[in-house]
């Protein structure tokens, strides 16, 4: 039963709220939420959910068929124990301060506790306005709902740390978005994501306190944040170095996470301060997207086109920018810059430490244990340039690339032949490269004695066969918009396993079709997404 829920709100009941009843547009001081309730709907319908996430709250999967779930993950009903609100934060929107910003279509539910005991923040994404809606109306549509829903769950299943999504639920209305900012709005069905993380507290949730000169809402917020996720750090009191602690394990989390992205290609395409979590998970899925063929330079963000500030390859130094944005708002509680210097300057080490162990993974090897296994490391990664080359298909065909001794190199690289989308356009210096690179590879292999048996399972647990590509994800929406959402749930399936090669979904593994080449929701995405 719904029912079974259990509810132990320590943020709300912890930290200082906004006593202005109400949710119209305002500046809300002094407070680290707002008490507001989600705006009912006329006709939520459950579309898909998360049966891993129903188990970890301990719920029934039959409960999913109580009419009273779509009700409360929609919007148009609240439990007993919750207490719902919206948070208040600022950000660094593309590098400027932009001030205040918060939930301004994000209505917690309440912390439940799930059968770990570890709290889990419901929050619903669509579910109205709040304070904090600007001149936004709070609602979400279903294009950027599905597109959520999955992402989130197949980023989980790949092993990326990331908020979680329990269901997607559809209002029964319609919402007016104009899709590109281009001057044609219209109207699309509403839908409401509930997401799930243990917080959802972000480097803004500091700034803007930071920002005001208010030093004692900080330090309350810095203080829960340590005690409740944190704990291992110590109890917060006089020392200002625990806030500094506090920065340098952020930090960490922080570069272990853009590891990962970089491991299966995935872009946030937003990577503004009010969109990086804490807890070092991925949050906030609007413009994202897959890489499909390899480049560096490419970022889904409409809004980012001409300056490509959040492109797939700056995402480590964005992400080493909002932390320095991160420490100057715990500068007053630290009073003094060079712990707070210290625990920035750890990103480096632990992001190349880490980039160096998952193109290890990615290549088979123990380890980029000399010259030789980085040379290789960054060949690879040139090569992918040379031609337009799926970066998913290519790693991991890479498992299959032969290290037979003598083996012609054209007969050797043909296994990565399938990666290319013009294989007739590929020039012959890029095939050159590519056959010097699998013979470098192979002989690299079989001087460590590594057999390709046993190197194939260990490259296929860490180069995915299935990915929720762009493509994929906009197929899903054109169905569900039409009234059919068997696609959401077959994709939610696959997503399921993506190691795994699910030889009845091979479809879903694909190159991106030349229609998704320029289509938006494809390749083009805005905020709106």
């Amino acid at each position: 039963m719904l029912d079974d829920l259990r509810f132990d709100n320590r943020f709300t009941a912890s930290l200082p709220h906004d006593p202005v009843p109400g949710n119209h547009r305002r500046q809300v001081v002094g407070a680290c939420y707002s008490r507001v309730d989600p705006t009912p709907v006329a006709g939520p319908v459950l579309v898909a959910h998360s049966g891993e996430l129903l188990e970890q709250l301990g719920l029934d999967p039959s409960i999913i068929d109580d009419p009273r779930f779509a009700a409360v993950f929609g919007g148009n009903a609240l439990l007993a124990g919750m207490d719902a609100h919206a948070m208040c934060y600022g950000g660094h929107q593309f590098g400027n301060w932009a001030g205040q910003l918060g939930d301004g279509r994000a209505i917690a539910l309440g912390e439940a506790v799930d059968i770990d005991g570890r709290r889990q923040m419901l929050q619903l994404k669509g579910a109205g306005p709040t304070p904090y809606s600007r001149t936004a109306d709070g609602l979400a549509v279903l294009r950027s709902s599905v597109r959520e829903f999955l992402c989130s769950e197949a980023m989980h299943h790949l092993g990326v740390p990331t908020t979680r999504a329990l269901s997607l639920v559809t209002t029964g209305e319609d919402v007016v978005r104009d899709i590109l900012y281009d001057g044609n709005p219209a109207p699309e069905p509403g839908a409401v994501v509930c997401r799930v993380a243990p917080s959802f507290v972000r480097f803004g949730n500091f700034e803007i306190f930071a920002a005001r000169g208010d030093h004692e809402t900080l330090r309350q917020l810095a203080d829960f944040v340590i005690t409740t996720e944190f704990p291992e750090l110590g109890e917060p009191g006089d020392d200002g170095q625990i806030y500094a602690d506090l920065l340098a394990e952020v930090s960490r989390r922080t570069a272990e996470m853009v590891v990962e992205w970089l491991r299966v290609g995935f872009v946030h395409g937003v990577m503004n301060t009010d969109n990086m979590s804490i807890l070092g998970l991925t949050i906030d899925y609007g413009p994202y997207g897959w890489l499909d063929d390899y480049d560096p330079d490419w970022t889904p963000n409409t809004t980012d086109a001409a300056t490509r500030r959040y492109r797939f390859g700056m995402q480590p130094q964005v992400s080493q920018w909002n932390l320095v944005q991160l420490a100057n708002a715990l500068f007053p509680l630290v009073g003094a810059v060079e712990p707070l210097q210290a625990a920035i300057d750890g990103f480096a080490p632990v992001f190349e430490e880490r980039w160096a162990d998952m193109m290890g993974a990615k290549l088979g090897l123990p380890a980029l244990a000399d010259d030789t296994d980085r040379d290789l490391a960054s060949e690879a990664l040139e090569v992918l340039q040379l031609a337009e080359t799926d970066m998913t298909i290519f790693w991991r065909r890479l498992a299959e690339v032969s290290t037979e001794p003598d083996l012609d190199p054209a007969a050797r690289a043909a296994v990565l032949g399938d990666a290319h989308y013009s294989p007739g356009a590929v020039t012959e210096e890029a095939r050159g490269r590519l056959e010097a690179f699998v013979t470098a590879y192979a002989t690299r292999l079989g001087a460590l004695g590594i057999g390709d048996a046993e190197r194939r399972a260990a490259m296929n647990s860490v180069n995915p066969k299935f990915v929720l590509r762009n493509y994929l994800a906009q197929l899903a929406i054109d169905a569900a918009t039409a009234g059919d959402p068997s696609l959401i749930h077959e994709l939610l399936d696959v997503m399921r396993r993506p190691y795994d090669e699910q030889p009845e979904f091979e479809h879903h593994a694909a190159k991106r079709p030349d229609w998704a080449r320029t289509r938006v929701g494809c390749s083009q995405l805005s905020c709106s997404s």
